[in-house]
């Protein structure tokens, strides 16, 4: 019997543009075959969201565009332009 299992990927980006370049990630394996954690690897995954769609990995969740509150522009803060992926894996 075949199961379908979840794997996620969150990328963070410079922009909200998926062509932007990749500031942060992680990654979540629902498969269990793979347990990734946080700062395991000083490289990206992908250069790009786009990169990520050219591999096979479905865009499921964009974060909303929020403005910054008048006064806050330079402020720092979280990672706005965040993207979730996943991709179905058959085991």
């Amino acid at each position: 019997m075949t199961t379908t299992r979840q794997q996620v990927l969150v990328l963070y980006l410079d922009t909200s543009a998926l062509d932007s370049r990749v500031v942060g990630w992680a990654r979540y394996d629902g498969t269990g075959s793979t347990r990734p954690t946080t700062g395991d690897s000083d490289e990206p995954p992908y250069e790009t969201g786009v990169g990520a769609l050219e591999d096979g990995w479905r865009l499921f969740q964009a974060a909303q565009l929020v403005p910054p509150y008048p006064g806050a522009e330079h402020a720092t803060s979280f990672l706005k332009h965040e993207f979730f992926f996943e991709k179905l894996v058959s085991q």
